[in-house]
């Protein structure tokens, strides 16, 4: 059942990377990713009122517990990590094609899958290994098909945004994992919601702090700003792809690399999307590579189900 929720969320994160292009086309980033950490926050904020409150029963599955000193030291680690991720993707997504990161964001289980064989002593079989030799060859194909737009990986720093990004985002895989999994599994065993609700209350203060130093004082100068609906509906699309993830994680089963993987599967969507609502160049090129990535994933899922 954990991979059904895995292949909900990755569909979500496509309409969610597509409304994060629409936001940032012609806008700042920072005040694209402050209205973005609040809105998360308010979507929860009720609920964690509600449940200090006892009006949200202890029973019920959207309950968030208050947790310990020691549990919000936690989040606020995933935190720092996630939101240092937004920021380096939204910087590449706002300066390059959609389809050309959604395919390279789409590589990140790969560096998933390298810490869950390592921490968690994950194995796969030779099914899910022929996937992660395709998402690497993905990778180097992408490259040659940026080159033909100009863009050179080795030398573009934008794209040197989103590799790190991806970076930052497999180690937040990772930690969901350590976070969500039972003690009895070597993990924390933190509530998801508890997680998912604080996190993102974390990030907008932190992001708040940012705002008020990095983008005020010059705003008017050299970081133009105005409001579009897709900026609401980029929380409304991650806090529920995120709601799916984290229920999936919580499955004693859920194998970090392989959620991971399914959930580049929102390439698809955001590829597709974005090609036919942006009109980017050279989509037909790119579309090999794509067709790589979600091979890699169809084996992967292969593997899985005859483990």
């Amino acid at each position: 059942m954990w991979l059904a929720w895995a292949f909900l969320s990755a569909f979500l994160l496509g309409f969610y990377d597509v409304c994060k292009k629409v936001s940032l086309t012609g806008n700042a980033v920072i005040p694209v990713l402050l209205l973005n950490t609040l809105f998360c926050t308010l979507f929860f904020l009720p609920l964690v009122i509600g449940s200090a409150c006892g009006m949200v029963a202890p029973d019920n599955v959207l309950y968030i517990p208050r947790g310990s000193w020691e549990t919000h030291g936690y989040i606020i680690v995933k935190a720092f990590i996630v939101l240092s991720s937004w920021y380096l993707g939204y910087l590449g997504l706002k300066h390059l094609p959609i389809t050309l990161v959604g395919p390279i964001q789409a590589t990140r289980p790969v560096m998933v899958l390298a810490g869950a064989v390592g921490v968690f002593g994950e194995r796969l079989n030779l099914w899910q290994w022929a996937g992660v030799a395709l998402a690497i060859v993905s990778f180097y194909m992408m490259s040659r098909s940026g080159k033909k737009e100009g863009i050179v990986f080795t030398r573009n720093k934008w794209v040197a945004c989103i590799i790190l990004a991806a970076v930052l985002g497999a180690a937040s895989g990772l930690y969901d994992r350590y976070l969500m999994a039972p003690v009895g599994h070597g993990g924390v065993g933190l509530d998801r919601m508890t997680v998912q609700s604080w996190y993102n209350l974390y990030q907008f203060v932190l992001m708040l702090i940012v705002s008020l130093l990095a983008w005020f004082p010059r705003h008017r100068r050299d970081a133009s700003f105005r409001w579009k609906w897709s900026i609401l509906l980029i929380s409304v699309f991650l806090t529920m792809a995120d709601f799916v993830y984290l229920y999936a994680l919580t499955c004693d089963d859920a194998m970090i690399s392989v959620v991971s993987m399914v959930r580049r599967g929102s390439v698809v969507v955001s590829f597709a999307v974005g090609a036919l609502l942006f009109r980017e160049r050279a989509v037909r090129n790119k579309v090999p590579d794509l067709a790589l990535v979600v091979l890699s994933m169809l084996l992967l899922w292969i593997g899985t189900s005859r483990h």
